[in-house]
């Protein structure tokens, strides 16, 4: 299942970028996960499975484009 979600929202403490997103991809019958969002209060971070890692934002492309990288690399699914 793949999910896409980005927002402009008002840059706040909780976003201060002036971004909210989620950018899923859940492989159904493995439960393999891809996962990079930026809830409060951890911003910007990537889950792969069930590791959790930093994330550092620059822009929307480059969001989207290290997603499906990361999808490549850990699912071997290209988006």
């Amino acid at each position: 299942m793949l999910e896409m979600e980005i927002y402009d929202v008002s840059k706040s403490a909780r976003y201060p970028e002036g971004v909210k997103y989620g950018l899923i991809l859940t492989e159904p019958k493995t439960g393999k996960q891809v996962l990079m969002d930026n809830h409060h209060p951890k911003g910007p971070h990537i889950h792969i499975n069930d590791q959790e890692l930093s994330y550092e934002y620059i822009d929307e492309k480059k969001l989207i484009k290290d997603f499906k990288k990361l999808v490549l690399i850990n699912m071997e699914v290209k988006i």
